[in-house]
């Protein structure tokens, strides 16, 4: 069991971290209504900000791993949120001065991108530094989750109103103002990792880590067709995502209010999958878990353009949140996988990959989506991006996991599948 001090560590975590996601929901609508309404920049050049803050995923999403792992975790949590809180205070006074430019605030959004990365990577190590227990740190990581599960389905919904009484700026400097309250939470934890090894940086170092966190990723049996099938997976979900407010707009014939339900209405599946994944691990084992999650969710992105193809709104809101179910139940499952399947040493490099290979796929499935509606149609591409992603359900299903499905001893062993 964990002792109450690791139990209060990860409360702060916990805490800071709930508090910054939900604060960083705002920015999903203040950014581009900053780049418009007081930039006055055309639609075009606001659609970019989003993209500024995922580009770095792409960009430092393996590098990131590399640093994490020669640098306490909670130090570089406290760097990274000190990043963010700066850069958003700084769009803040540079906007209520006037002197806020659009590659200004396209820069800034870069460095808060940047600093996101590494900072996932870190606090996604961090927890097995406190708990030893596979059972425990799978229900810390399931906490975790539905943080972020949370932010996502409640956060866009304050940011209204947020954004109604503060403006837009006020809203983008309430941001500076949570992960402030991050970084007081995280200088508040007393756990002090071990200083890492001082490994030399020897010329190449980096690429030679970054190939280490690879090697392992691709040779260890339970990783590599999870975050391999978490790729597959994300590749055509991006199609399904970036087409969605389209289909329902121009297929359907939805208003802005369906829009808003059936896109609204799907985050809610994400905290239920999270609270049942805890008791289905109990239940099923490690390996059956993140196939039902699995299933579960392309079964409801499957059921998305069946419905949407008899005009049920009320099927495709059900089928939405059923897949959101069951990508609510994997993540947690396949987080801690990785930290009970890697060596702390190589644990930073080895989310950071998954971060770059599962996170980097949305990029390619938004320009799959563009090509499929050029050349077949939004109700085809609709249809294309559903029924890919069971590709990643063969992709699973091997290896490891195979494995691990034939055996009924370590249901609740979460070291082993």
């Amino acid at each position: 069991m964990a002792s109450q001090s690791a139990r209060r560590d990860f409360a702060l975590l916990w805490t800071g971290q709930s508090i910054s996601l939900f604060g960083d929901q705002f920015m999903v609508l203040a950014l581009p209504l900053l780049a418009v309404t007081v930039l006055h920049t055309s639609v075009a050049q606001a659609a970019l900000l989003p993209f500024a803050l995922y580009l770095p995923f792409l960009l430092f999403g393996l590098p990131a791993g590399a640093f994490v792992d020669r640098v306490r975790r909670r130090s570089m949590m406290i760097g990274c949120d000190l990043v963010q809180t700066v850069a958003f205070l700084v769009i803040g006074v540079l906007a209520l001065t006037g002197v806020l430019t659009f590659p200004l605030l396209l820069g800034l959004v870069l460095l808060a991108g940047a600093a996101t990365v590494f900072f996932q990577v870190a606090c996604t190590s961090y927890p097995p530094t406190l708990f030893s227990d596979p059972q425990e740190l799978h229900k810390h990581n399931t906490q975790l989750y539905l943080s972020d599960s949370v932010s996502k389905t409640l956060g866009p919904m304050a940011g209204g109103p947020v954004i109604a009484f503060l403006g837009v700026v006020g809203a983008v400097l309430a941001n500076a103002v949570s992960f402030a309250v991050s970084v007081l939470a995280v200088v508040l934890i007393r756990h002090r990792e071990p200083r890492p090894d001082p490994t030399p940086r020897a010329r190449g170092w980096l690429v030679r880590d970054v190939r280490e966190g690879l090697a392992f990723v691709f040779a260890n049996p339970i990783l590599e067709p999870v975050i391999l099938c978490g790729m597959t997976y994300t590749i055509f979900l991006g199609m399904v995502e970036a087409i969605l407010v389209l289909y329902c707009k121009d297929v359907l014939g939805f208003g802005p209010v369906g829009i808003g339900i059936v896109a609204g209405a799907a985050a809610f599946g994400f905290p239920i999958g999270n609270l049942i994944s805890v008791r289905l691990v109990a239940w099923q084992g490690t390996a059956r878990t993140c196939v039902i999650g699995t299933v579960t969710s392309v079964t409801g992105l499957i059921a998305m353009p069946l419905f949407g193809g008899l005009g049920s709104a009320v099927g495709l809101v059900v089928a939405s949140v059923v897949h959101c179910i069951g990508e609510g139940a994997f993540g947690p499952v396949s987080l801690t996988l990785r930290q009970t399947h890697t060596p702390a040493a190589l644990l930073g490099r080895v989310n950071s990959v998954q971060r770059f290979l599962v996170w980097g796929m949305l990029p390619v499935g938004s320009l799959l989506a563009s090509f499929s509606i050029a050349n077949w149609g939004l109700e085809a591409a609709m249809w294309i991006g559903a029924v890919g992603t069971a590709l990643c359900v063969p992709v699973l299903v091997r290896r490891g996991i195979r494995a691990g499905l034939r055996r009924d001893a370590d249901r609740s062993d979460l070291t082993r599948v």
